[in-house]
């Protein structure tokens, strides 16, 4: 449960939050050590430190893991096998989330070519139809036939869609946001000590750190929704901000997705200045026109935050908050998400424990260690946790007592002799044992109690086959020495 950031174990369950409670759940599943461990979006609610045990762990978990998750370098860590569901069908990949973006990119290709070879075809078919044949020979019924197969089959390839978010921000002045020796503490608690912030337009800044330690008061600080205890915020006049908490506001089920995009705009303007109608954003925001009319209620959660967040932009903001974004949104959208932030113009500050989102979109960041401590970094999240973990390696040798050198043996026992005149067969027989049995592997078919069983064998062969070698190391250095 420590592992997993829960240090509150005299609480009761009724008084944690939401994400506490996941922590829990998360910790008693790992607890039963299960033959197959289905996880459902398992790095939500966990911070770095959390993550990275979590990865370890279930590499080395020995039973079977199927998960989903949007966390994509959590995918890559821990995933040999990845099953992409797409229209309607699922496609099967071998290898991590690296090996998959390569082998999809090269399905897409064939599929689009494929697609292209049927357009043309249908193209010169289309020709021939309209020139008037006529189905008077089985010749030509045949080819009729195989046109109107033809004409069903087109359009069968599908691809992600892309989100066109080319929506316009309205001009942002030099003057953004500022804190200046702002204190916050809440039930004792101090999130914040005498903290200074300057937001420059176009800045890229990613928090991340410890859960509770702030890091959400601090947006909420900054939207001007908490006060501060102590300190001074000040907002630049052409400030227009745009807040993605973590919550969706209050949707009502009952109204429908078009009305509800139309209290914030009838129209929305573009980069390039024109003006698209707000039909024509949802299109391309991946809802498609039948689903304009579609009451909220009836949306799925991913459909309701890709929604807020639509909404969110059209009303042109200059600055955005954004607080973990990529909670229920899939990777499609989120990699669209990322594009769009890095084009545009103006300030983007992101609350996440995402690693591969803020290694994208930030460009700063601020830890929260707790306490109060925050700490500055310039770079990648990546290089922050590499750089941390040294540091420990590097404090756990200087702290580490320094053994006092073994007195070396002068000579041989009796016993010792007589396993020095032995081992080297030994350790033949071993290997040979093992070349044997990877033998009888390579031939032993689909049965799979019998290979378990090998593997086993092959595992204790290996474990005696390297104390031989330790032992004959230690008994070689002395021989040597006389």
């Amino acid at each position: 449960m420590n592992k997993l950031g829960i240090d509150t174990l005299d609480k009761k369950i009724s008084e944690l939050s939401g994400g506490q409670i996941k922590r829990v759940a998360l910790a008693q599943v790992l607890i039963d050590a299960p033959d197959l461990l289905l996880l459902d979006e398992p790095t939500n609610h966990l911070d770095y430190d959390a993550i990275q045990w979590l990865e370890s762990y279930l590499k080395n978990y020995t039973g079977s893991l199927l998960m989903v998750t949007h966390d994509r370098y959590f995918l890559d860590h821990v995933a040999n096998r990845i099953f992409e569901l797409s229209f309607g069908k699922l496609y099967e990949y071998q290898g991590n989330y690296e090996a998959y973006l390569i082998e999809k990119a090269e399905r897409d290709r064939i599929s689009v070519e494929q697609e292209g070879k049927r357009k043309q075809l249908f193209k010169q078919e289309l020709a021939w139809m309209r020139a008037g044949a006529k189905a008077r020979t089985t010749k030509q019924q045949a080819r009729i036939n195989r046109f109107e197969d033809l004409k069903e089959n087109l359009h069968q390839v599908k691809t992600d869609g892309q989100l066109e978010m080319n929506i316009a921000t309205t001009r942002l002045g030099k003057k953004v946001l500022e804190l200046k020796e702002a204190s916050y503490s809440i039930e004792g608690k101090t999130l914040l000590d005498h903290f200074d912030l300057l937001i420059q337009t176009n800045e890229r800044l990613g928090i991340t750190g410890k859960n509770g330690a702030g890091k959400s008061t601090l947006l909420n600080i900054l939207a001007e929704r908490t006060p501060l205890d102590n300190g001074v915020i000040e907002v630049g006049e052409t400030v227009r901000l745009a807040y993605y908490t973590q919550q969706n506001e209050t949707l009502d089920p009952n109204k429908r997705m078009i009305a509800y995009l139309q209290e914030a705009a009838e129209e929305v303007k573009q980069r390039d200045g024109s003006q698209i109608s707000v039909a024509e954003i949802l299109e391309r925001f991946l809802f498609p026109r039948f689903m304009h009319g579609t009451l909220i209620g009836k949306l799925s959660g991913g459909e309701k935050r890709r929604l807020y967040l639509l909404k969110l932009l059209i009303q042109q903001p200059n600055v955005l908050l954004l607080d973990e974004p990529t909670n229920d949104l899939d990777i499609a959208t989120l990699t669209v998400l990322e594009d769009y932030l890095h084009d545009f113009s103006g300030a983007v500050i992101t609350v996440s424990h995402d690693r591969y989102f803020l290694d994208k979109v930030a460009e700063k960041l601020l830890i929260f260690e707790g306490n109060g401590k925050i700490v500055s970094y310039f770079g990648s999240i990546m290089d922050y946790l590499e750089q941390q973990t040294t540091n420990k390696e590097e404090k756990a040798v200087k702290m580490k007592p320094q053994s006092q050198p073994k007195e070396r043996k002068k000579k041989l026992s009796y016993n010792e002799q007589k396993e020095w005149e032995t081992i080297e067969d030994d350790i033949a027989l071993l290997e040979n044992k093992i070349e044997e049995l990877t033998e009888t592997m390579n031939h032993q078919g689909d049965d799979f109690t019998k290979l378990q069983d090998l593997q086993k064998e092959i595992d204790q062969t290996e474990q005696s086959l390297e104390e031989k070698m330790a032992r004959w190391e230690y008994l070689s250095e002395i021989v040597e020495e006389n």
